[in-house]
């Protein structure tokens, strides 16, 4: 079945690298935008009942008990499979998870970033790698065992020495699941366009090289899966059983709704994208109608970043024959059995492997 997805923006502060839609905006903003949503959510044709529910965006884990739960009392279907929310680490307070799990969540995905000081404060992040393992115990006492620890590859000042310390405390925590994300610079975070700029502001000109971020990458991937926590996709990892069931969606083309700034829609054939920004959203009008995909090009764009790969169908060998026996040649696809998939060194080359397959 279908899942729901549920965008608010809204943070305490606004985090050196994010490229989110997100922010700190005027207090005014968030009734109204509250308001907003309730109403996009409320007249939407509800003819299925959703098995997942993920709410991100920001930090809606800074919802109070009220306004999470009448949002997630317009969406039907509960009790859902899995029902996601981002939280930042750092004041996840005993009542607030047992008013999470009362509302129908069971998953929680912490935006830890780093379990090291100095890589911490550079992000604008408050939280200690103590406050991480408290929240972990409180979630765990709320019967929500269920989470996901983001760790990012080429924060400021991170070395071989700090991004190990990092996974000593993965390992010391044991979570279900982890995601690394290898930074990303472009023009949509403080930190990227500083580093555009040549600039040192937000710790720009101590960011570790691609080389030094890619090796972080390979060594996180090796240590996971040295603990039991396997890649199944380019940036997630999961112990058997805890792979995210709601982003699973997005890599196998399966159907979701999304309400709310920056949301996007895809009903196996059609997408649609809410305005981007919170006062477009609230100044906005019905959502933008739907608009065809494009469904060869991201059948591969997404299904190659999950490591099962994906099955090519026949006209599909032929249509991108080109870049697959480049990239066959280049080692960095594999095919076994009729399956194509990304190999190690492939899964750090991935977006030209994605360009290729987008313009075909």
């Amino acid at each position: 079945m279908p899942g729901v997805y549920v965008s608010y923006p809204f943070c305490a502060q606004k985090c050196t690298y994010c490229n989110f839609a997100s922010g700190v905006f005027p207090r005014d903003w968030e009734p109204r935008y509250r308001d907003a949503l309730l109403r996009e959510i409320r007249t939407h044709p509800w003819d299925w009942q959703p098995a997942t529910v993920y709410l991100g965006g920001g930090t809606p884990g800074n919802l109070d008990a009220a306004e999470l739960a009448e949002i997630l009392s317009a969406i039907p279907g509960r009790p859902w499979r899995e029902a996601t929310i981002e939280a930042a680490p750092g004041g996840i307070m005993p009542e607030m998870a047992r008013a999470w799990t009362a509302c129908g969540i069971n998953r929680v995905s912490l935006g830890v970033q780093s379990f090291v000081e100095p890589e911490i404060r550079r992000t604008g992040r408050k939280h200690t790698a103590e406050m991480v393992a408290q929240d972990v115990r409180v979630l765990s006492d709320a019967g929500i065992d269920n989470y996901n620890l983001d760790l990012i590859a080429g924060l400021s000042g991170q070395t071989a020495a700090s991004w190990n310390e990092s996974l000593d405390w993965i390992e010391r925590l044991a979570p279900p699941h982890v995601s690394v994300y290898m930074l990303e610079v472009d023009e949509d975070s403080r930190l990227g366009r500083e580093m555009l700029l040549g600039g040192v502001r937000y710790g720009a000109s101590g960011i570790p090289g691609d080389d030094e971020i890619a090796g972080f990458y390979e060594a996180a991937v090796e240590r996971l899966a040295a603990m039991g926590i396997p890649r199944y996709e380019i940036s997630n990892f999961a112990r058997p059983g805890f792979q995210s069931l709601h982003n699973l969606k997005y890599w196998k083309l399966e159907p979701y709704a999304g309400f709310g700034a920056d949301a996007h829609s895809f009903d196996g054939r059609m997408r649609r994208q809410n305005p981007e920004t919170v006062e477009e959203y609230l100044a906005s009008a019905p959502a933008p109608p739907m608009v065809e995909a494009q469904p060869h090009e991201e059948r591969f764009f997404v299904g190659l970043r999950l490591m099962e790969g994906v099955r090519p169908e026949p006209g599909e060998w032929q249509r991108f024959a080109g870049p697959i026996r480049r990239f066959l040649d280049a080692g960095l696809l594999e095919t076994e059995g009729g399956v194509l998939r990304l190999t190690g060194r492939g899964v750090l080359l991935s977006n030209e492997v994605f360009q290729e397959f987008l313009t075909t």
